[in-house]
């Protein structure tokens, strides 16, 4: 099969594979290009003809792959501001109340991935779990704190899911 064949029959689909990963434009337009350069250059290496569009997808998620990857590197270089990501909300109010009130499974893995700053990976290390059981656990402790925030505080939260607004709550007045 040739790289234009399967531009025609494949493009589309791959892009909007690609846009729903990523949700970003410019991102996905260089991944879809990535995707496509590696495709053209490796297509020799294909052997099965009938397994073409498992492999370019499987070529797009690697590339996704490398996009976040080099993205995270990237920040983590750029954040040269070495503020931890709890002084970032020391401010805002009951956090410290609300984080202290997590069910101790919830609030050990927040500690140590937000406040510690561990990776999923290592805080599923050092606790002995899987990095799929990290994820659910802060996930559910995130809903947590979401609702404590809304419910007490009245804080609501933007499209981002960032807290906005200000603190309206008898807890912070007294």
């Amino acid at each position: 099969m040739e790289t234009q064949k399967i531009w025609n029959n494949f493009s589309d689909e791959l892009y909007f594979f690609i846009l729903k990963k990523v949700k970003d434009k410019n991102a996905a337009n260089d991944i879809f290009q990535n995707t496509f350069l590696k495709i053209h250059k490796n297509l020799s290496k294909l052997k099965k003809e009938e397994k073409i569009k498992a492999w370019i997808f499987q070529i797009a998620r690697n590339e996704i792959v490398n996009h976040f990857n080099k993205g995270s590197v990237y920040l983590e270089q750029l954040n040269t501001n070495k503020e931890t990501p709890l002084q970032k909300y020391q401010d805002i109010c009951c956090f410290d109340k609300f984080i202290n009130d997590l069910p101790k499974i919830y609030r050990e893995v927040i500690e140590l991935v937000y406040i510690n700053g561990h990776k999923q990976r290592d805080v599923a290390g050092i606790l002995g779990i899987s990095l799929e059981n990290v994820k659910a656990r802060i996930r559910r402790a995130k809903d947590i704190l979401k609702k404590n925030f809304n419910e007490c505080c009245k804080y609501e939260f933007d499209k981002n899911g960032n807290l906005t607004g200000e603190p309206n709550c008898s807890i912070c007045k007294t």
